[in-house]
């Protein structure tokens, strides 16, 4: 055998093996994420490596890099004495969060606005906003949750992707890391829930003026209404917390709110 052929299959090896190890990190990042949002882990709980890998049947290094990996969307914290902890959220916390978010897309209509986009986006927000208007029927009732959340979301993502403004777009991800704060957090699937179908109708008036503004290249309009529009998130919040507590178990996360 070559040493050429030594290096290149000592190459294949060591890329297998990394990205195994990835494979094996995001595994655990998704399993552990969803036992945290669902309430499994309730906020304060101390998180061991060993008995995780071992649920999991992964390795302690990549449930170490899945739990650093959390600790960056906030869902974590780092213990003092080493280890995680799952992070508790109280109310305030979430107003913050989302307030946070319609000051950063806000800031991102207004750039998208004053500076102008391009004739491809424009034609995308315009097919999004049409396409989000046909999730919606004859009657107040007849509203297809699943595709609007859909929509919803890829209408939040590329309002990110208009000003061209990279840190802008990287701190909205850091943002929709916290599931309460993200567009979709109040987008359940059940139609049955009246809260939340009635502001889906101020949600998409929102999107249409939000279009006009800018393609008129009218920040200061464009920054107010998507402020405005992160609102919604609160009214529906206050409402969960405040009023059907029912609720809190259909809206991901916010079973690590705590009064």
């Amino acid at each position: 055998m070559t040493e050429q052929v030594r290096e290149a299959e000592k190459a294949m090896s060591s890329s297998d093996e990394e990205s195994g190890g990835k494979s094996h990190a995001m595994r655990a990042v998704i399993a552990l994420r969803q036992r945290i949002l669902s309430g499994e882990f309730v906020g304060g709980t101390r998180l061991f490596e060993v008995p995780l890998a071992e649920q999991l049947n992964i390795s302690r290094t990549p449930i170490r890099e899945a739990m650093s990996r959390l600790v960056n969307e906030g869902l974590l914290d780092r213990g003092k004495s080493g280890g995680f902890t799952v992070r508790k959220f109280g109310f305030e916390d979430v107003i913050d969060a989302i307030d946070l978010r319609g000051l950063l897309e806000g800031a991102a209509a207004r750039q998208a606005a004053e500076r102008g986009i391009t004739p491809e986006q424009a034609e995308r927000l315009r097919e999004l906003v049409a396409e989000l208007d046909d999730c919606f029927g004859a009657t107040p009732d007849d509203v297809d949750f699943e595709l609007y959340s859909d929509l919803n979301g890829q209408f939040h993502a590329l309002l990110m992707e208009l000003p061209g403004n990279d840190i802008l777009r990287r701190e909205m991800e850091r943002v929709n890391g916290l599931p309460f704060a993200s567009p979709t957090a109040f987008m359940p699937d059940k139609a049955d829930i009246e809260a939340f179908r009635r502001t889906l109708y101020i949600g998409q008036e929102h999107h249409r003026t939000l279009l006009q503004a800018i393609l008129a290249g009218e920040g200061g309009r464009a920054e107010a209404i998507a402020r405005e529009h992160a609102r919604i998130a609160r009214r529906n919040l206050d409402y969960v917390l405040k009023g059907d507590r029912s609720l809190v178990n259909k809206v991901p996360g916010l079973a690590l709110v705590v009064d």
